[in-house]
């Protein structure tokens, strides 16, 4: 079984070449959607996060509400750690999981958003970083995800800087340009990793 961690800023197009990679075979863990799973209706985790910060964080039909836990927490660090504290273990565990029932000659990528903020990169057999340039970012936030250019650039100001990024990276995938060209490098990073696999379970 090949690892690997797959990282990219917001707007770099990380979802797409994880879509695209999935296409090809790859076991995709996503943190940030096996985050939403732990903690839906019914689950221990939604009731550890109730009992950390009380009912009011439920919408009216029993749900996390997202933007009100979102306030509470990223206006006060303290608060932010106790919800890492239930969430990222269960996270953890979920991910462990999929990667377990994967076949052993898998490729598992690890959709993971903050890899270089974290200092996660070894945890992976390789990282592949999804680079595109500031302005380029900024204008798929602003034209595809209706944010402000002022949001957007907060936004980005809170993750890693492209250079801390580039530096775990052992593959990178270059955004910039149209999705056919992504396409194409998707395909060739496919065949790299294909080829790392048959060595590594070798």
């Amino acid at each position: 079984m090949l690892k690997v961690g797959l990282t990219g800023g917001i707007g770099s197009g990380k979802s797409e070449v994880s879509r695209l990679l999935a296409a090809y075979g790859a076991v995709i863990v996503d943190a940030d959607r096996i985050a939403r799973e732990v903690v839906e209706p019914g689950t221990p985790g939604l009731a550890a996060v109730v009992a950390e910060f009380g009912p009011g964080v439920l919408t009216a039909d029993g749900a996390l509400d997202r933007p009100k836990l979102g306030a509470i927490v990223f206006a006060d660090t303290g608060r932010l750690t106790a919800l890492n504290a239930i969430v990222h273990p269960l996270v953890r565990a979920r991910s462990a999981e999929i990667e377990a029932a994967a076949a052993p000659d898998a490729v598992v990528v690890h959709d993971v958003p903050l890899l270089a903020e974290n200092g996660l990169a070894p945890l992976y057999d390789l990282v592949i970083v999804i680079d595109a340039a500031e302005e380029t970012r900024l204008d798929r936030l602003v034209r595809l995800r209706g944010m402000t250019r002022e949001e957007a650039r907060a936004r980005m100001a809170a993750q890693a800087t492209r250079e801390e990024r580039l530096a775990v990276a052992d593959l990178v995938i270059d955004n910039d340009g149209p999705l056919e060209d992504l396409e194409a490098q998707v395909a060739k990073a496919w065949a790299d990793l294909l080829a790392r696999s048959a060595h590594h379970t070798a």
